[in-house]
């Protein structure tokens, strides 16, 4: 479409909001953009609607189709109730909704509330601001059939988002994803949608939920006189001006530690995250307040969790006094090697447990998992295929923890997405329980490495913007299938996974079947020395990642330096093979 026909296009979808049944000031800054002579913003605007995926919405706010506000929320909740009806006929339906720290997360957390309402649902609306996670766990608790949270995690803070949940408290699988997108995609016009609530209908809820919530992750500790003796521990905890605020330093203090150390600028709630750049802990950045505060009082442990509060980011101190940062491999490691030997040492591993991670996730927790003869599954990149194996195995199995990569864990199964609450304070405990065994966090992570093998991950991410980048990355995918690499770093590759055909095939030629629920557009290649590579393009951005995964050895806790030297340098060989 050339720019004149993209133009008159876009003019005439604002023309439709201009005369439509909209709001004044929505109208005002819909004319604003239509007289602008510059239509790049009303081009972005309104050039397609925004996208209502599996994982719900997200988008920059702002008026019109393309942009977060009460119109595009309303159509999606519209589509929701009306799939909820069809699917629970002749009874009352219950939904839950919650939402983060964002500009405009209240507002559009009510939004959903009415319409919901207004569809004769029953709403449990929070108070204020919660963890994403607390969301999942009362849908539960309160025997709910839906649920809504309004946020976009750690986004930059233009955008906000909308992630929608089934009654087991995880994000839609197959069926209901697509169904769900259809149902929304059937709302064609905002005279579709009604906004106007039934209050009576709408109950707010808040710290009675909290109250049991931390109740229950109370009850997860393994190691109680481990914290009792180590209760004065020094933990540097921030929230980045999120969620986080509302719940975990609490929980950490019921949990049994009591020289919890905050970041007072950091919790400030705000959908500005005035002191970071992103307010993602993934990031070295958004962890320097925090560190320097660690620094400052000389802490044991430090932690920060994202504004929806279901992720963590963590950092220890080395052998020679350096604040390192975890990453989500290395949390994840450490966390299910600490479950698993404290399950085993109290007697509670039946032969019938079992441990959850994405395939893109370090293959250690596998390895771990399997020392202790519990089987470790392996899902998609998403919490919700995690939260989709604990549900499949209810009645059969005990999940004992799960997560990936992208620092996300899970070490219950009373909420069934990814916790922040719960996983800071199992970290906590972590970190308690080596002290009280005279190892700091940065020694435990080190003996897990001598003991099971040292493993480096890296993820990379190539960007190809625009038709001519998503043209290049589907070239890519179809060269590595036609041409998968006999060999990377000079280690051959002895099997391919690919997930979009769903075989496995072997350097002798030898196929077998993947046992997955679904296919996905990824491929694993595995070498001789026990390396991994995933590729696959991104769903949301114009990128195709690669997860790297090498191996290498630690003799002794002390060389861990001279590992990770090693494995880094495997790493550039394997880019260079890979030609990223």
């Amino acid at each position: 479409m050339d720019n004149t026909a993209l133009i008159n296009e876009v003019t005439a979808k604002a023309n439709v909001w201009l005369n439509g049944n909209y709001d004044a000031e929505t109208k005002s800054e819909i004319k604003k953009l239509l007289d602008n002579p510059d239509k790049t913003d009303l081009i972005e605007a309104f050039y397609k609607d925004l996208e209502f995926g599996t994982g719900g919405l997200r988008g920059i706010m702002g008026v019109g189709s393309n942009r977060m506000n009460r119109y595009t929320v309303g159509s999606a909740t519209q589509g929701l109730a009306n799939y909820l009806k069809k699917q629970f006929p002749n009874q009352q339906i219950k939904v839950v909704v919650g939402h983060d720290c964002r500009n405009n997360s209240r507002f559009f957390a009510e939004t959903t509330a009415d319409v919901l309402s207004a569809n004769g649902i029953q709403v449990f609306l929070f108070e204020s601001l919660r963890p994403t996670p607390e969301v999942s766990f009362a849908i539960r608790e309160l025997g709910c059939q839906s649920g809504v949270n309004i946020t976009a995690s750690h986004n930059p803070k233009e955008y906000n988002g909308y992630k929608a949940y089934w009654n087991d408290g995880a994000q839609f699988v197959a069926p209901h994803d697509t169904n769900v997108i259809d149902e929304v995609l059937a709302i064609k016009s905002v005279d579709d949608v009604k906004f106007e609530g039934n209050k009576s209908l709408i109950k707010i809820i808040g710290k009675e939920i909290d109250a049991v919530y931390q109740q229950k992750i109370c009850a997860l500790s393994l190691s109680p006189d481990a914290i009792k003796r180590n209760a004065d521990m020094k933990i540097v905890y921030t929230p980045i001006h999120g969620t986080g605020v509302m719940l975990i330093p609490d929980t950490l203090k019921k949990f049994g530690f009591n020289n919890i150390i905050d970041v007072p600028e950091q919790n400030v709630i705000s959908g500005d995250f005035p002191t970071v750049v992103s307010p993602n802990p993934e990031e070295q950045a958004a962890m320097n307040m925090a560190i320097e505060k660690a620094k400052a009082v000389d802490a044991d442990l430090v932690m920060a969790s994202d504004p929806d509060a279901d992720r963590v980011g963590s950092a220890i101190k080395n052998d020679k006094g350096e604040w390192m940062l975890v990453n989500g491999n290395q949390m994840g490691m450490l966390l299910t090697y600490y479950l698993l030997r404290r399950w085993k040492e109290l007697g509670k591993l039946k032969g019938k447990e079992f441990t959850v991670k994405t395939i893109v996730t370090t293959e250690l927790i596998k390895t771990i998992s399997d020392s202790f003869n519990v089987p470790c599954f392996d899902v998609y990149t998403g919490f919700k295929w995690i939260a989709d194996i604990i549900l499949k195995q209810e009645g059969k199995m005990q999940y004992i923890g799960g997560g990936e990569e992208s620092y996300g864990y899970l070490p219950q199964d009373f909420v069934r997405d990814k916790d922040a609450v719960s996983t800071c304070s199992m970290l906590a405990e972590v970190a308690a329980w080596a002290k009280d065994n005279g190892m700091s966090m940065y020694q435990l992570l080190c003996k897990v490495y001598a003991e099971f093998g040292f493993s480096l991950n890296k993820g990379i991410s190539v960007v190809k913007k625009g038709k001519s980048g998503a043209e290049e990355i589907k070239a890519m995918m179809s060269n590595y299938r036609a041409n998968p690499p006999k060999d990377l770093g000079g280690s051959k590759v002895v099997l391919v996974k690919d997930y979009e055909t769903l075989v496995a095939t072997d350097d002798k030629g030898n196929k077998t079947k993947l046992e997955m629920p679904t296919t996905s557009n990824v491929l694993q290649f595995f070498t001789e020395d026990g390396s991994k590579v995933s590729v696959r393009p991104s769903g949301t951005e114009p990128k195709i990642k690669f997860y790297i995964e090498v191996l290498g050895k630690m003799e002794s806790v002390s060389d861990y330096d001279k590992a990770a030297a090693a494995a880094n340098a495997k790493i550039e060989a394997f880019k260079a093979s890979l030609g990223v």
